[in-house]
Formats: structure tokens, sequence, C-alpha cells
């Protein structure tokens, strides 16, 4: 049975997880204001970018630009956003079922999978396993910067303009609230039309020629290679959002189980010093009444 001695070190080192699970709820709040501000100021951006070259993209030539063109697929890249850090809760987890499925699904379908990871967590899931990755970068979360959008794009860009990889596809995290982070799997190569009669899609009535000014050509040079670096830029601030708030909620529910410890403990505590006690009075009692006989 432990001592009272025991149960006391053990209230004090409860407390002091306490402690740290309270300082990290503070610290992932900090960041996480301070990451969902720049998520939100580039979604709209983000949203409607992808939604004006889809449509113009749907009445141009696919051959106009390499990063709208449709080919045969043979390889399909999937990029895995997770974080560098644990203590989030699920939230790394259920990223890497779903790119574990994505890329089963692939492979059932005859499809060559490349991997590239952003994040230590993703990198060692693969690494543990075997499975060879093409590109990994970590250090990027908690500090993100579009340079680092940049370098993830450039890569992506060049391999498929090459014909390297013939389809790109993004799995991460989505902010959606506080307590909420969807998984989601996005295309981001090539740029897929919009479909008619979907919710959502422009009516068939918006499909018209437009007039490029200065040319077609020059609005796709600069606009879509553009379009990737955003769409990743914006995939790696969601997952950032999303990592803060569940590693938020993962260490408010962590200092919630710390209040529950200390109040089983300090009542195993009690009970422990008042049989203590008891014992002492028994023994005093007995001793008294040794002398008296």
């Amino acid at each position: 049975m432990a001592t009272l001695r025991d149960i006391k070190k053990r209230i004090k080192a409860v407390h002091n997880t306490q402690k740290i699970t309270k300082a990290m709820k503070m610290v992932s709040a900090s960041k996480l204001r301070k990451v969902q501000n720049r998520m939100l100021d580039l979604r709209p951006y983000a949203d409607k970018m992808q939604e004006v070259l889809i449509r113009l993209a749907k009445g141009a030539d696919r051959e106009s630009h390499p990063l709208l063109a449709f080919r045969a697929r043979k390889t399909v890249e999937v990029v895995v956003i997770t974080s560098d850090r644990g203590l989030c809760g699920a939230f790394n987890t259920n990223i890497l079922k779903a790119a574990q499925k994505c890329i089963n699904d692939y492979k059932k379908e005859g499809f060559e999978v490349s991997i590239s990871t952003v994040g230590k967590k993703a990198r060692d899931y693969f690494r543990r396993r075997g499975v060879p990755v093409r590109n990994s970068r970590i250090g990027i979360s908690g500090n993100i910067r579009f340079q680092n959008a940049e370098e993830i794009a450039n890569d992506v860009k060049e391999n498929y303009i090459n014909e390297t990889i013939d389809e790109v596809i993004v799995v991460y995290n989505a902010f959606k609230s506080m307590a909420t982070q969807t998984v989601t799997v996005a295309k981001l190569l090539p740029l897929a039309p919009i479909e008619e009669g979907k919710e959502g899609s422009a009516p068939e009535s918006a499909t018209v020629d437009f007039i490029y000014e200065p040319s077609m050509e020059a609005i796709f040079d600069r606009l879509i290679p553009r379009n990737v670096d955003i769409q990743i830029y914006r995939a790696l601030l969601e997952s950032s959002a999303a990592e803060e708030a569940a590693r938020m909620s993962a260490m408010e529910n962590a200092t919630k189980s710390c209040n529950e410890m200390v109040g089983k403990l300090t009542l195993q505590y009690n009970k422990a010093r008042q049989s203590s006690i008891t014992g002492e009075l028994m023994d005093i009692v007995g001793g008294v009444e040794a002398l008296k006989g």
C-alpha cells in the first residue's frame, strides 16, 4: 500500500504537470490568434483565385500552359502536411490515416505513388514503415512563411512540368473551429474544371469566351504558377491553425484530467492519513489499558 509520503509526491508531480499543460495551452492560444488571422485573410483570396483560374481554364486550350495539361496518369504525388511536434491529440493520427488510405487507393488502381512530406510526424511515419519519401521538409510548423510554400510549390511544379508526376494531391487538416479540424484531401494539379449542375458551380450561361489582356499566355504564365504557391501556402496556414487549436483542446483536457487525478489522490491521502491516525490512537489506548492492568 502506498505510504503518505508516496501519495504526497504523486500529488506534487500531478500539480507540476498541470502547470505545464496550462502554460502550453496559453502558448498555443497566442500562436493560434496570430496564424488564424493570417489564414482568414488569405482564405477569400485563395478561393477566388482558384475559382477564377478554373473558369478561365475551362474555356482555354489545355495545352496552353504546362500546368493545365491533362495526361494519362501514371504517377500521383501525395503531399502530406503534419506537425513537427506532438501533444495535439489525434491531429497527426487523422492526417496520416487519411494519407495512407489515399495512397492505398491509388496503388489499388494501378498508379505509382510518390510521397512528399511536411513535418516530422509524417516523415517519421513513412520512415518507420520503410516507405520511400521523395521530398521531406521539417521545421516549418509554427513558423510558416510564404517562402516555405514557394519552395514546396516550385518542387511540385518542376516535377509536374517534367512529367515525373502526373497529378498532385495535398492532404492536410483544415481549420473549421476551435473544436473542429477537418481532414482535407485536395487536388492541386492539374486544375480541374467546374462541372455544371454541381452545388456551387456556375450556370451554363456563365461559360463564355473571355477577352484576355494582354494575352491568355501572359495571364496563365503569371497566375497559374502563383496559384499553386497560394494553395500550398493556404494548406500550411490551415494546418498550423488546426494544429494549435488541437493542442489547446488536448492541453485543456489534460489539465482537467490533472484536476480529477489530484482530487482522487487527495481523497486517497486523507483516507490513508485517517487510517494512520486511527491506528496510532488504538496503540495509545492499548498502551493505557496495559498500564492499568
